[in-house]
């Protein structure tokens, strides 16, 4: 049995971030041969992911990266935004958003892929930083979007560094215009995504099963009235308007002056939209309430 020295558990531990204990117990395991220790950890990292991931992770970050004419966000999530406060997770999520870039949005491609500088890929390493850190996390969507001619520009809502936040925004601003001024106008498109979170680009884009669910609410409510069924065709008429002008983003109305419509101004710049995404933290993820104290108590064996 080879000697298991403190600079040995020293270096294991700086190496993988593991407890000291385990980190003891993985160069037992493995008779001081250190990389064997690493995957084991690795092993016990995976196998403590896998008790975690019952647990809800609603908070975390989104992420964006680009390069001329193609851009990718990305959303991870973790339990706490404690985590997302963690240099080491947000460095992960920064990465995983330039590995997206390279390989696509396809989730299972992307947790397939190389993370830089470990030998690990995208998930294996999203299993270590679970482990290390104790959390449940989540790597749930990512989006690419890409020009020929113009720019794909972001904008980052409650931004906690350059690129990392909570309400992340792609716009891809088809043009041969003058780029800088397209940037412009793509960030002040993101802006106004980010506050009105338009649902489709255009009226052909809006859902067909959510337009008639619209219609058949619109029509209960103009029956309502009591008015011939001609006029309640108006009534829907204009109404399914209205819907469209909340949910449509060329048919918003531009949040940076009040009055103009988005496609006017894209329109107005010589520009056209090839669509946007917009990525809103935890949005959609049915987050779990309980009583702290109790579960302390519980946890604890009290009561």
């Amino acid at each position: 049995m080879a000697a298991i020295t403190a600079a040995l558990v020293k270096d294991l531990r700086e190496r993988t971030g593991a407890g000291m204990n385990d980190c003891k117990k993985a160069l037992v395991e493995s008779d001081a041969d250190i990389e064997a220790a690493v995957d084991w950890l690795r092993k016990k990292g995976l196998s403590a992911a896998a008790k975690k991931s019952g647990r809800v992770a609603a908070e975390g970050l989104v992420a964006v990266a680009s390069v001329p004419g193609r851009a990718a966000m990305v959303e991870v999530n973790a339990e706490t935004d404690f985590v997302a406060r963690n240099d080491t997770f947000q460095a992960y999520v920064a990465a995983v958003a330039q590995v997206a870039l390279q390989v696509g949005d396809d989730i299972e491609v992307i947790k397939a892929a190389p993370f830089p500088g470990t030998g690990r890929t995208v998930g294996e390493e999203l299993g270590h930083l679970i482990a290390t850190i104790g959390e449940n996390m989540n790597l749930r969507r990512a989006k690419v979007l890409k020009v020929g001619h113009g720019v794909v520009a972001s904008y980052m809502h409650q931004a906690v560094k350059p690129g990392l936040g909570k309400i992340g925004v792609l716009v891809a601003v088809e043009s041969t215009g003058d780029q800088s001024a397209l940037e412009i106008l793509g960030r002040q498109i993101g802006m106004h995504v980010a506050a009105t979170a338009p649902t489709a680009l255009d009226i052909t884009a809006v859902d067909p099963a959510e337009l008639e669910r619209e219609k058949a609410v619109l029509s209960e409510q103009a029956r309502a009235s009591g008015k011939p069924e001609a006029i309640i065709e108006k009534m829907v008429e204009g109404r399914i308007r209205k819907y469209y002008e909340e949910v449509v983003l060329l048919e918003q109305v531009w949040v940076h002056d009040g009055e103009s419509r988005v496609a006017k101004i894209v329109e107005k710049a010589g520009a056209v939209l090839g669509g946007f995404a917009r990525f809103k933290l935890g949005e959609g993820i049915e987050k779990q309430t309980g009583d702290f104290a109790a579960e302390v108590a519980a946890a604890a064996g009290v009561g």
